[in-house]
């Protein structure tokens, strides 16, 4: 565990800094999550809980894990002093000042969790030997990406949700794993899944790591598992946590014999294999690569275009997608890729333990893994690599590279969700600010180890700056605009997809080709 950092002064002032430009954005332009979340309000607070799951006067329904929908039946509580009538299902998209003031605050007040735990993280990483200028201080950059970082300040505080609570609870999972204190840092991530089960894309490295290096206390001299050193205790003590978090959680639901209808809200997979828009991973790739042979089918005459499928492969709600050319994709396709992409990754920390480090290393190889070649994938689940890669962005010069490819890569592609006018220059600001800081800290952070970045990846990146111009500035000017609407998404998915795949598969490399010896926890 790394020495405690002196922060007394610098890091309630970032803090406060970024408290204050969240509330700038109140009135900022908010999404259709704000009425999800709105409606989830009434749900909770004005029905009991036996028809929590199965209301459905909105087309946004109730579809977090019961954790959530008590977090949100807490929330109403406070609500009801804002205004009262946000209260009710029956007031679609009701959105008064006084709402929108609730909502906004709600989601700043709650980043509190999120502060605390970038607070330990700090505490968490390796100070360099030698007095240093506070703004070089791997606690400082760090407390930074993670405070300031650009995707959480526009989906949370712009876009809408409460990524930053939920985040701040795996964050805070992941330091205590760091500090060694495991059965606590094990209640955390119970707690996380039970509020927002898009966190079972980490599970597997949670699960083989507890059990590795938790539950087998020593290893052999070649760091081989030593099987006498198994502790039934730590299993049984593990065990005991998440079964009491999930009985809290959904044994209300079980006794009222509702756990198969709150299960088909949680895992509804007749919705498409893309979300609303292409998010760039693998299937971007896949879908573009569909569509180009099918127009080059008709082209040549060796397709029927009135034979194609016309369905949309991002259907949001329920719909379901048939490819032109190559093979559809099914949700247990998706799932065997998935499971195949981190498969390597848990084998790893299996056969060869490194600490927690590895542990946090196979965390992101599982989140980028599942974001690759998970069923409806969301583009903002890119967040569950970026904040984790942070911590060994000041560590590590290599990680540091792949951290500058990655966040500028999928902080770009959260571009099209803020797409009115009025936050435009708000989203291209923020993101230089936080680029040009990333950059320059972590250089001179890992001045005098080698360049950071690739001649490739700084190739790749300043084609992001095309993409970003062609996308943002001339195409909603030329004709296009009108004839081919969804071209500029299409084309920053597709782009991104590639930084992001590259950025896993060095993320791979580095992990595998690793030869430490095993770390005792």
């Amino acid at each position: 565990m790394a020495a405690p950092v002196d922060s007394g002064y610098w890091f309630p002032a970032l803090a406060l800094g970024v408290s204050f430009l969240k509330c700038l954005f109140i009135n900022a332009y908010h999404s259709t999550d704000f009425e999800v979340h709105r409606n989830w309000l009434a749900i909770t607070h004005s029905l009991p809980v036996s028809r929590w799951y199965h209301e459905n006067t909105s087309e946004w329904t109730l579809d977090y894990p019961p954790l959530f929908a008590w977090f949100e039946f807490g929330l109403s509580h406070v609500a009801q002093h804002f205004d009262r009538n946000m209260l009710q299902v029956e007031n679609l998209n009701y959105a008064s000042p006084s709402t929108v003031l609730f909502q906004r605050l709600s989601v700043i007040f709650t980043d509190v969790v999120f502060i605390y735990a970038a607070r330990e993280c700090c505490r968490c990483v390796q100070e360099q030997k030698g007095p240093r200028d506070v703004l070089s201080r791997p606690s400082f950059v760090l407390a930074v990406l993670l405070l300031w970082n650009f995707g959480l300040l526009i989906v949370d505080h712009i876009h809408f949700q409460y990524n930053g609570f939920l985040f701040g609870v795996l964050l805070l999972s992941v330091a205590k794993h760091l500090q060694s204190q495991h059965l606590q840092g094990a209640l955390l991530f119970a707690v996380l899944l039970n509020l927002k089960h898009i966190y079972l894309y980490v599970a597997p490295a949670y699960g083989i790591y507890l059990l590795r290096s938790y539950c087998f206390s020593q290893d052999n001299k070649d760091g081989s598992i030593r099987w006498a050193s198994f502790s039934p205790l730590r299993l049984l003590a593990l065990g005991s946590i998440v079964v009491s978090v999930c009985a809290l959680s959904f044994g209300p639901f079980v006794a009222m014999g509702q756990l198969p209808q709150v299960l088909s809200r949680l895992f509804p997979f007749k919705r498409g294999l893309c979300h609303a828009y292409w998010a760039p991973n693998i299937w971007a790739l896949y879908n573009i690569l569909d569509k180009g042979l099918a127009v080059l089918g008709v082209r040549l005459k060796l397709l029927d275009e009135a034979g194609l499928p016309r369905a949309s492969m991002t259907g949001g709600l329920v719909q379901e997608f048939q490819h032109s050319v190559l093979p559809s994709v099914s949700p247990s396709v998706t799932l065997v890729c998935t499971l195949l992409s981190i498969l390597p990754a848990v084998a790893s920390i299996w056969l060869r333990p490194r600490g927690a480090r590895g542990f946090l290393r196979c965390l992101l190889l599982c989140a980028l893994g599942s974001f690759m070649f998970g069923w409806h994938v969301h583009e903002k689940a890119i967040l569950i690599a970026i904040l984790p890669l942070s911590i060994l962005a000041v560590e590590s010069r290599e990680d540091a590279g792949i951290f500058l490819v990655l966040t500028t890569t999928g902080h770009y592609s959260l571009f099209p969700l803020l797409f009115t006018p009025a936050e435009f220059p708000i989203k291209v600001s923020l993101m230089l600010m936080f680029t040009v800081f990333s950059f320059t800290a972590l250089r001179k952070l890992h001045s005098g180890q080698g360049s950071l970045l690739r001649p490739l990846e700084v190739i790749y990146l300043l084609g992001l700056v095309v993409v970003a111009i062609a996308c943002e500035v001339v195409f909603p000017l030329s004709p296009w605009q009108q004839k081919l609407p969804f071209l500029p998404l299409l084309a920053t998915s597709v782009y991104c997809s590639a930084g992001i795949c590259y950025s896993f598969l060095r993320l791979y490399v580095s992990l595998l080709r690793r030869d430490d010896k095993p770390k005792q926890l």
